[in-house]
């Protein structure tokens, strides 16, 4: 609660104490001057109304203030009924709340019936919306930045990623990884691929020209005495073209062997090839060592570390000149993919339906944990509460709505008073 509303609650209530307290005092006045003219004729309806009204009044005021304190600092017993039964009212809020405002269907049917995947699609289709969106994302990654760019928050992150991983098996982490890429034969998928683009590669002539041409011009680097000899029957140029030709020629039609036939025998060296490679990367200490010193080394390494110091500062640097920018690319960008977002939720009733059925069903597997957390919240708080600071907050919220029952006790005491006069005094009866 704000400090104002406070204020004005604590005005209302003692308005209203007050208002009570001088109805109070005008009945008891009334009722001593009826009592002085001897209560006689019309005196003695008044002193009978205002007898009765005096007691409804104290009897509402004894009532109101048993509830919130012991009248008068007496400790007469059943008051200061709140204070009193603190633990028991908190366990009983708690469990109230829990039952009646936090059940797990209540939360499903609240939940499907405001319906949130509508109102976020509508909502981020709107281009004014999805920029307010792109520019809160943007404020959190400023703030984000300003935090990390604190000297200790860059030494405890970078103390905290080089110990997780000096701690990291690289070996046996790279040999799962490539284990998982590698069930139902995916390698032989990778494979090919890898043969396939190579043997489109080599169907094409201008590629195997070129790669002829490599190998005439390696033949003459590495073998000049051959060609020469090959020089004094044949013509050197034409005859090693159509060599190259030929190795080149006769390399697709391998490529395309290997690619055609799964049962190839360098299919079958591939696996054995990638299992043993596997084998290793698993279960061979010495590999294992020899890995995870190279990872030492280049964690080590300064050169490493100034590399990647490097990378975050140009980062960084990039980020707020862009975020400082009235037509930020990055907030275009993010309010653009906001509005295609919210305008695809719009034209997808299936998709809504669908993540309103996935919010419905996290609720429901949350609900019994959040209902507990929050009913557990709600007692525990409720019980650390001092007993002055829990009568001042009830008497504020409700108090000014009580200080009515001592004014209508007043009033209808007072009636009850003039009825019972009647029923004593009036011949009728």
């Amino acid at each position: 609660m704000t400090p104002t509303k406070t204020l004005d609650k604590q005005q209302q209530l003692s308005t209203m104490k007050r208002f009570a307290t001088v109805l109070l005092v005008l009945v008891t006045a009334l009722f001593l001057f009826a009592r002085l003219q001897q209560s006689t004729g019309m005196w003695a309806w008044v002193a009978a109304f205002a007898e009765a009204a005096m007691i409804g009044a104290l009897a509402d005021w004894f009532a109101v203030v048993a509830l919130f304190k012991h009248p008068l600092g007496l400790p007469i017993p059943h008051t200061a009924i709140i204070p009193r039964n603190k633990v028991r009212i908190a366990d009983n809020l708690s469990v109230f709340v829990r039952d009646k405002f936090l059940a797990t269907e209540t939360l499903v049917e609240k939940i499907r019936g405001f319906d949130p995947a509508q109102k976020i699609a509508g909502w981020l289709s709107v281009e004014k919306n999805a920029d307010l969106f792109a520019f809160k994302i943007l404020a959190m990654l400023a703030n984000g930045l300003d935090f990390i760019d604190d000297v200790r928050v860059q030494t405890a992150l970078r103390h905290a990623i080089q110990q997780n991983l000096q701690q990291l098996d690289l070996g046996k982490t790279v040999g799962n990884l490539l284990g998982i890429l590698t069930e139902d034969n995916r390698h032989q998928m990778l494979l090919n691929e890898a043969l396939r683009k190579l043997a489109v590669a080599l169907d094409d002539p201008e590629t195997q020209k070129t790669l002829a041409s490599m190998i005439l011009e390696v033949s003459g680097r590495e073998y000049p005495s051959l060609l020469q000899m090959l020089g004094m029957v044949a013509n050197t140029d034409e005859f090693s073209l159509k060599i190259a030709g030929s190795l080149v020629a006769s390399i697709n039609r391998w490529l395309h062997d290997i690619g055609d036939d799964p049962a190839h025998p360098r299919r079958k060296q591939f696996d054995e090839l990638v299992d043993e490679f596997l084998e290793r990367m698993k279960n061979d200490a010495s590999f294992h060592q020899k890995i995870n010193g190279w990872k030492e080394q280049l964690l080590a390494s300064p050169e490493a570390a100034h590399y990647i110091d490097g990378l975050w500062v140009q980062l960084k640097n990039w980020l707020r000149t862009d975020l400082s920018k009235d037509d930020s690319a990055l907030r275009e960008k993010i309010a653009s993919a906001a509005g295609k977002m919210g305008q695809w939720l719009v034209d997808n009733p299936t998709l809504r339906d669908s993540i309103n059925d996935h919010m419905a069903d996290a609720a429901r597997g949350l609900a019994i944990d959040l209902r507990d957390t929050i009913a557990l919240h709600i007692a525990n708080t409720v019980k650390q509460w001092e007993d002055k600071e829990l009568v001042r907050e009830l008497e504020l919220s409700v108090g000014s709505d009580l200080q009515y029952i001592r004014v209508n006790g007043t009033v209808v005491g007072g009636l009850i008073g003039l009825i019972l006069h009647a029923i004593v005094y009036l011949p009728v009866f």
